[in-house]
């Protein structure tokens, strides 16, 4: 559906499993005791209709877990933005 939309224009810069970090890995002494965390989108495009760039993920009841719950939270904390589910 998303290419079909691409085709005709009404988004465009379509990208699939884009990363975003969310808390950066932490270090002590140059040596990373613990990785980054980050949250990797299913689908990221610019919506010309809306003029705004949409980070959409495709969820069941079964992916929404405490730990995509808390991830999504960040994202919207983060970088300001509020993941579209489908």
């Amino acid at each position: 559906e998303l290419k079909y939309l691409e085709r005709i224009g009404m988004i465009h810069d379509l990208r699939r499993q884009v990363p975003y970090e969310l808390i950066p890995a932490q270090r002590i002494d140059g040596k990373v005791i613990e990785r980054s965390c980050k949250y990797i989108a299913d689908f990221v495009y610019y919506d010309t209709c809306k003029a705004k760039t949409i980070v959409e993920d495709a969820k069941s009841p079964a992916t929404r877990t405490d730990s995509y719950r808390i991830k999504k939270k960040l994202m919207l904390e983060r970088h300001g933005i509020q993941i579209v589910e489908v």
